[in-house]
């Protein structure tokens, strides 16, 4: 996919799911694993959504299939035999929602004759809203899953990259700064920043640089923590 590192992140603020929570998934009898799970469930639930939503489904229906997949993967050891080698995660994962998605039936027939299922907290009262809000221009489903996850990866690292800077007192100076990381945006303005933060032009400058390095360098350390092979991060960049 085109990994446009200026795309605007507003993709809701939820953690990444990475191939290292995947492996910390394994175990299903581990609090880890549990909590691993509850973050893959949070992390991919929206864009999930909007492919189930993109493919013709109800909002309604995609509601209960994001649901019913999410119970599927807690109540089974389903990532036993998932490693990174197997490509990349989001790939695995919409191809196994895709799987489910046709089994569907099969599974609610299990269900109803007792089987236990895990019900997932996941806030779903602004999907229908976001996605209707959707920039979509004729996008193919599978296309709008993965600007979905380019946008949530960009919205984490915009997250990481605000603690960095508010653990090094830097707050302030992220806050006037952060739409220049955005799509669109100019690094500039730096002389009105100064005046407000009691800074020189030239120091905001310098600060800016520095924060847009660091930004990238953390768009691609994301990237790489969902990819089998770090080769394949400039990869990810490019394609």
């Amino acid at each position: 996919m085109a990994f446009d590192t200026s795309l605007n992140p507003h993709a809701g603020s939820f953690p990444l799911t990475t191939w290292g929570l995947v492996a910390n998934a394994k175990d299903p009898d581990s609090p880890l694993a549990r909590r691993a799970l509850a973050e893959l469930c949070e992390a991919y639930w929206y864009p999930l959504y909007a492919y189930m939503r993109r493919s013709g489904e109800t909002p309604e229906r995609a509601e209960d299939l994001i649901q019913g997949f999410f119970a599927h993967i807690l109540a089974r050891d389903f990532f036993k035999d998932v490693e990174p080698s197997k490509g990349k995660f989001r790939s695995f994962l919409l191809s196994s929602l895709s799987n489910f998605v046709n089994n569907h039936r099969d599974w609610e027939k299990r269900t109803k004759r007792g089987g236990k299922v895990r019900h997932i907290p996941l806030d779903y009262r602004d999907a229908e809203g976001r996605y209707v809000n959707e920039v979509t221009h004729g996008a193919t489903p599978e296309r709008l899953y993965e600007r979905r996850w380019a946008l949530t990866v960009l919205n984490r690292v915009l997250e990481e990259l605000e603690r960095e800077l508010v653990v090094a007192s830097k707050g302030p100076l992220f806050e006037k700064l952060k739409s220049s990381l955005t799509a669109g945006s100019k690094m500039g303005g730096y002389s009105e920043i100064g005046e407000q933060l009691g800074m020189s032009e030239k120091a905001v400058k310098q600060e800016a640089y520095r924060i847009r390095k660091r930004y990238r360098e953390l768009v691609r350390e994301e990237i790489g923590r969902t990819v089998a092979d770090p080769k394949l991060v400039d990869q990810e960049i490019a394609d």
